[in-house]
Formats: C-alpha cells, sequence, structure tokens
C-alpha cells in the first residue's frame, strides 16, 4: 500500500496521549504538533487509528501542501488534484477552513467557498454535473489549514468527531468529552488493572472510558465512518480490522470500576451509557453523595471531574466550595493509599480538598482552561 501523512487532531494538553497511541499502534515517523500528532502510513493504518484512537478526535489524510499567496493560487493549487480520486459527482463534500496569520484570506468562509468552487468545476468540466454541499454529513469532509503562505488540505476520515464513540443515548449537560476522559486517563498512567472510582460520575464518562480502556474495546466498533463510503475504500482489509477487534474483546476483569452521583438521572444516563458501550456487566453505577459513599471496593485509583462554576446546578459558591469538601472528605476517608486525579477549572476550589498536587499538567476541557492534578493518598 502507498505510505501517506496523516494529522491526528486532539484537544488541547492531550498531544503525548495521542503520540503515545500512534506509537502503540506501531506507526511510522509520529511527530507531536500543536494540537496533535502526524505519522506516515498506508490507509490500513488510518482505518487503524479510527478504530483505536481514544484520546483522538480526528484523522486526517494529508492530499495537498502548497504554498499559496492569494485567492487565485488557492484555486489553481486545488484544482491541480484529481478529484476522481476522492469524489464522483453524485457525492457530497464540505470544506471546513482554518485561517492563521494569512492577511490575504481574512475570511473562512469565502477561503472554504474557493476551495469548493475549484474542485466543483473541476468536476463539472469532466462530468457535467457537480457534488453538492453538505455540511452536516457529507460524504466527503475537508479539512483546509491556511498559515501564512502555506496552504495544506487534509480529507478526513473521522467526519464526526471520534469523541462520538456511539453510545450516550442524550446530550447531557457540561459532559466530560470521551476523548479527553481516555486522554487524561492515558496522561495518569492507570496501568488498566487496577480498582477505579469516580465519586462525583456525573453521566459515568470516565468510568465507562476506563471499561473500554481494560477489555481492549475499540473506541470506534460502535460508529460508522465517512471513509466506508468512499471511492478508494478497501472493505476487505476494513473488515479484516474490525473482525480482529471484535476478538479482542474481553468480558470479564478481574477487579471494579464503579462511579457515584448523587443525581438520580446522571446516574441513569451513566446505567444506559454503559449498556450502550457494551461495558454494562464491567462497571456498577451508584446514587451516592461523595463524602459519605462507600465503594463496593478498595479504590487503587481515582479520577473525578468535580464541578468549577460551569456546570448549571453548581452556580452558587458555597455549594461549589461544600462539593470540594465532600471531594476532599472521600479522598481522604475512602481512598487511602491511593493515587487520585482530579480536573479542575478552578484554582481556588482545590483548596478545599486539603491536599498537596504532586503533578499539575494544562489540558482544555472544551473552551475552559483546566488541570489535571495528582494527589498521592496516604495509606
Amino acid at each position: 500500500m502507498t505510505e501517506h501523512t496523516y494529522f491526528v487532531a486532539c484537544g488541547r494538553g492531550l498531544e503525548p496521549a495521542v503520540v503515545g497511541e500512534l506509537q502503540a499502534l506501531g506507526m511510522a515517523s509520529v511527530v507531536e504538533e500543536r494540537g496533535g500528532a502526524s505519522f506516515r502510513g498506508t490507509q490500513r493504518d488510518a482505518y487503524r487509528a479510527c478504530l483505536w484512537l481514544r484520546s483522538a478526535i480526528r484523522v486526517q489524510e494529508l492530499l495537498l501542501d502548497a504554498s499559496v499567496y492569494d485567492a487565485t493560487d488557492l484555486y489553481d493549487a486545488i484544482a491541480e488534484i484529481d478529484w476522481d480520486r476522492y469524489l464522483t459527482p453524485e457525492q457530497t463534500l464540505a470544506v471546513d477552513a482554518t485561517i492563521r496569520d494569512a492577511p490575504e484570506f481574512s475570511h473562512s468562509g469565502y477561503t472554504a467557498l474557493r476551495a469548493k468552487d475549484a474542485i466543483v468545476d473541476q468536476q463539472r468540466e469532466r462530468h457535467g454535473t457537480r457534488s453538492s454541499v453538505d455540511t452536516q454529513l457529507p460524504d466527503l469532509p475537508l479539512k483546509l489549514l491556511l498559515q501564512r503562505d502555506r496552504l495544506r488540505l487534509y480529507r478526513d476520515y473521522a467526519g464526526v468527531s471520534l469523541h462520538k464513540r456511539g453510545y450516550r443515548p442524550v446530550q447531557v449537560k457540561s459532559p466530560l468529552n470521551e476523548a479527553t476522559a481516555a486522554g487524561l486517563l492515558l496522561l495518569s498512567g492507570w496501568d488498566q488493572a487496577s480498582p477505579l472510582v469516580d465519586p462525583m460520575c456525573g453521566s459515568g464518562t470516565f468510568v465507562i472510558e476506563a471499561a473500554l480502556m481494560a477489555s481492549d474495546h475499540a473506541p470506534g466498533l460502535l460508529r460508522t465512518f465517512p471513509f466506508e463510503f468512499w471511492v478508494d475504500f478497501d472493505e476487505p482489509t476494513w473488515n479484516e480490522l474490525l473482525d480482529e477487534a471484535r476478538a479482542r474483546r474481553k468480558t470479564k476483569l478481574g477487579f471494579a470500576l464503579a462511579g457515584a452521583d448523587r443525581h438520580a438521572g446522571a446516574i441513569s444516563i451513566a446505567k444506559e451509557s454503559a449498556q450502550l458501550a457494551r461495558v454494562g456487566e464491567l462497571v456498577s453505577f451508584h446514587v451516592a453523595e461523595a463524602a459519605t459513599w462507600t465503594p463496593p471496593m478498595q479504590p487503587a485509583f481515582v479520577a473525578t471531574n468535580p464541578p468549577y462554576g460551569e456546570r448549571l446546578e453548581h452556580d452558587d459558591d458555597e455549594e461549589l466550595e461544600a462539593c470540594w469538601r465532600d471531594l476532599g472528605t472521600f479522598l481522604h476517608e475512602r481512598c487511602p493509599g491511593a493515587n487520585a486525579w482530579v480536573l479542575s477549572g478552578n484554582k481556588a476550589l482545590t483548596r478545599f480538598l486539603r491536599l498537596r498536587a504532586t503533578k499539575r499538567i494544562p489540558v482544555r476541557n472544551g473552551p475552559i482552561e483546566c488541570r489535571w492534578l495528582h494527589y498521592e493518598l496516604r495509606p
């Protein structure tokens, strides 16, 4: 198979997790970059990346890397690509453009429009008809990045962000992104073989992602991808990868994974999500206050994302402080000898844990600048 250059995008701060995953998959020439990592590989490697990457949100193949100085240059460079290799006139496309430090291209919408025109004009000239634009679920999603005078054009293998595994029954308020949760677990160094709990689990993202990791369940097994409908789709290779992933899944673990939350509605969503993710038998969820919850096992590891002012039900300062005090009580009284990792988007609240962090990793949870804090709890 021919090798190509790919860029794997992720949330800020999770780049080391993505690099580690790509290296574990055996990808070649892995290089950490801002907002992700690049690698060299075949189409099969790109399929594997979509199927197995947990901390990433996109897998993109580089189609064009050129110098452009105005809209005409951009149009001409994209028009030189043989688009029959990637798209039929009956299929849909969409171009998402991002511009950085390029004064000649001040409007991303216009830049995306010129790129689209270059593609469909070629189709119309060759076939007398052209692809339509579908901004929601295009057959061929394209990502255009213009930085100064450098144009890079990618085709997006994932389409819908990879964090959407397919196990969420509903959209919950201020959820922890699945890819972010998995990336944080990878950054924490959890061995995927020790009891893990989340005493403020909300809709259960940490616990479910931990179960997917520990059971060797490929996070892409429950969804479809745009590349399955592409002109150059290699169906036998994809089916082989799916069969291999299904065969690797474990149905039992030798340790417990558990979560608790005081909101019964959140726990209901967590239980349903776990069943849809096919890890329902590997986890347990409980309606309980963090300060008084006794986990079903002695925790060796704690991973949690307590509220820090962004959740609608916790907009009162006193309530937030009480919440963090409760978490501190849980850590002090229920977790002797454990490693605890806490995601914080509000530095002022961490003092209520009555603990000193030994590691602080800067990350983003959506638009919020956070710290992934490590606490070593005394035996």
